[in-house]
């Protein structure tokens, strides 16, 4: 065994995964701690994100939520992309942190303060490895159909904000370069604050099969937020009715709509625990 006088400075952390989706929680004071002499400026938070995210050199991931305590709330987070860049919301990623706080506490229901607002998450099942939570996740803004010009042709799609900007193009199947093809969508400049592809594909009235292509990440084998956004689309349009069952390929998630509110379901589970090293 190799022994160190010095033992490497660390961050813990518990890794949680929603549908596929996987996130690192990570109490932002850790970062403060005299262990890690470390500041929590946002340009230290992006990096040590990027570092911990990678699938190769650190723990893997497609994003952290940072934790940060809350006058009111039961806890604040902030969404590091694995690439360091920011978003407002996650809604699988705010799920994990709703499973960790009722693991750890004991509650059922938690009011988590994101960067899209205060979000109210309902235990509604739960076994030994799963967490089933039902999130409040506010009101959605459709837009009118949109155009976007790719290399090859023009595509359509309607643009969905849940409280982050979403693109939804409905298709009768997913193509072989679906994913080059929403890439293209990112870059194309119609989106101020980028955008996350949704390609949604109806099954039936409460049924639809979706992918995601989101910001700060690529291809995801699922999206709280996302699901949301394709099962609006799907509803306002008339192709589907809620409630919906949202197909992906990391789970099943299922949306439903009371008035203008959207309410998302789905299960996480808690999978490590461990220290990061700096």
């Amino acid at each position: 065994m190799i022994k160190s006088s010095v033992p490497p400075l660390s961050i813990p952390f518990v890794k949680a995964c929603a549908c596929g989706n996987d996130f690192l929680l990570i109490d932002s004071r850790a970062v403060d701690s005299p262990k890690s002499s470390r500041p929590t400026a946002d340009a230290d938070l992006a990096a040590i994100t990027r570092r911990i995210c990678d699938r190769h050199n650190g723990v893997g991931a497609d994003g952290v939520e940072w934790l940060f305590p809350h006058a009111t709330a039961d806890i604040e987070i902030r969404l590091l992309n694995a690439d360091g860049s920011e978003a407002e919301i996650s809604g699988n990623g705010t799920r994990c942190v709703a499973t960790y706080i009722c693991a750890e506490q004991g509650k059922e229901t938690i009011a988590i303060q994101t960067g899209a607002g205060l979000k109210n998450c309902v235990l509604t099942s739960k076994t030994e490895s799963e967490y089933e939570f039902e999130a409040a996740m506010g009101e959605a803004e459709v837009a009118r159909e949109m155009a976007v010009n790719l290399r090859l042709r023009e595509v359509r799609g309607v643009p969905v904000s849940m409280g982050n900007p979403h693109y939804v193009v409905f298709v009768a199947e997913f193509a072989e370069n679906w994913q080059d093809e929403a890439a293209q969508i990112q870059r194309s400049g119609k989106f101020e604050h980028g955008v996350n592809v949704e390609l949604l594909a109806v099954n039936g009235k409460h049924d639809v099969h979706v992918r995601f292509f989101e910001r700060g990440v690529g291809e995801t084998q699922s999206s709280g937020t996302g699901s949301c956004a394709a099962a609006v689309a799907a509803m306002t349009t008339g192709k589907a009715e809620s409630p919906v069952r949202v197909h992906t390929s990391g789970g099943i998630q299922i949306v439903r709509r009371e008035g203008d509110q959207v309410f998302l379901r789905g299960t996480a589970r808690l999978l490590c625990r461990g220290e990061f090293f700096l």
